[in-house]
């Protein structure tokens, strides 16, 4: 008796997930977190709204989703000034970025991204069998000349580019991305993930027209609208590749209570403000715990702060599992010299007084560790 026959690409790969969920180490560690600060959540919430819709569709779980998004698609052409064909709704923008490299990279195809950038990409291009040519970071920020440039010399399918950028936080204003669309290879897709925008500042996000063939940027309901768990991300791009996405996505792949809770949220800019003023009012938090540790918080456009240690990657290793004993979940970026930092969310208050609270304990181990 036999199993199935793999394809060589699939047997080449690892079977793993780009990250390890909180829940999964707090199985393994035998204790629940005192405080959820690395999964970049938005721990204030959904709209009111949002979650009196989903309770409705909660009734009417029976049925299928509305296959085409219609509804939704309407209310994110008119918030993103293009047109319902303009606009691709899937779940999440992982999941969305996986059908564009589906549609788009065959076995071979140059790819470009930064190093240490949102791994998601990598694994995808990489389980449909895309070459990744990877390009540092410059000053902790995407180096976007440099993307560009190695784009051209690799006759890249794809260019991804994350702004504001996970995980530093960084981000390049409008002008900046603006002045370069010009310079973007042919043939080349810039794919402009811009899942923390509505945390940046003002001038942050670039116009673009729609139907520009050369780039597709994405957003998402996991970060501002406090929506992770019900995966809603949606793209814009030009009309003949977002049609092209009907030819191999999951057409019924979004639930239909999530539909519903992203349309009411989109509706709600009252509460969206308030949300951003608790997560500014959590980053200057964080910014204060650090710097009263000796550490140095880099500015952030996300939803949460980075902070360099001081040391090198082995140093902040060592104050993340310090941290991680002493119930405070945190990430920190995978790739030196960025990987001296800890990423830290915009938690909730009580989450940030135990950060407070662990951090010069953690700190303290993590020094008397290092070698002398």
């Amino acid at each position: 008796m036999t199993g199935p026959r793999y394809t060589p690409l699939a047997t080449s790969l690892p079977a793993d997930v780009p990250f390890v969920g909180p829940e999964v180490q707090e199985r393994d560690l035998g204790f629940a977190f005192r405080a959820r600060l690395g999964a970049n959540e938005n721990p204030f919430g959904p709209s009111p709204h949002a979650v009196a819709a989903l309770r409705r569709a909660a009734d009417e779980v029976w049925k299928y989703s509305e296959a085409t998004n219609h509804d939704l698609r309407h209310a994110l052409a008119t918030k993103m000034e293009a047109e319902p064909d303009q606009v691709i709704v899937g779940g999440g923008i992982d999941g969305l970025l996986g059908t564009l490299v589906r549609l788009t990279v065959a076995e071979g195809d140059a790819v470009v991204t930064s190093d240490g950038a949102y791994p998601t990409f990598n694994y995808h291009v990489n389980g449909f069998g895309g070459v990744l040519h990877k390009v540092p970071y410059r000053d902790d920020l995407e180096d976007l000349p440099a993307l560009l440039a190695k784009a051209a010399e690799t006759n890249a399918k794809l260019v991804y580019l994350s702004n504001p950028d996970n995980p530093m936080g960084t981000w390049h204003d409008a002008a900046t991305i603006e002045a370069a669309l010009d310079r973007i290879p042919n043939g080349t897709l810039l794919v402009l993930d811009e899942a923390y925008v509505e945390f940046a500042p003002a001038g942050t996000a670039p116009r673009i027209d729609p139907e520009d063939p050369r780039v597709m940027r994405f957003r998402t309901f996991s970060k501002a609208y406090g929506m992770a768990g019900a995966r809603v991300g949606y793209g814009v791009g030009a009309r003949s590749l977002v049609k092209s996405f009907d030819k191999v996505r999951d057409h019924f792949g979004m639930t239909r209570p999530s539909q519903e809770a992203a349309l009411a949220a989109i509706g709600d800019d009252a509460w969206l403000g308030e949300v951003q003023e608790k997560v500014a009012a959590a980053k200057d938090r964080i910014d204060d715990i650090a710097r009263a540790n000796g550490l140095t918080p880099l500015p952030s456009a996300a939803n949460f702060v980075t902070v360099d240690c001081g040391a090198d990657g082995d140093f902040a290793r060592a104050v993340l599992r310090a941290l991680i004993a002493r119930g405070v979940f945190v990430r920190m970026p995978f790739r030196p010299p960025q990987d001296r930092c800890i990423r830290f969310g915009a938690g909730l208050p009580e989450e940030l007084d135990v950060l407070a609270a662990e951090l010069p304990a953690a700190l303290e181990e993590a020094r008397a560790a290092a070698p002398a």
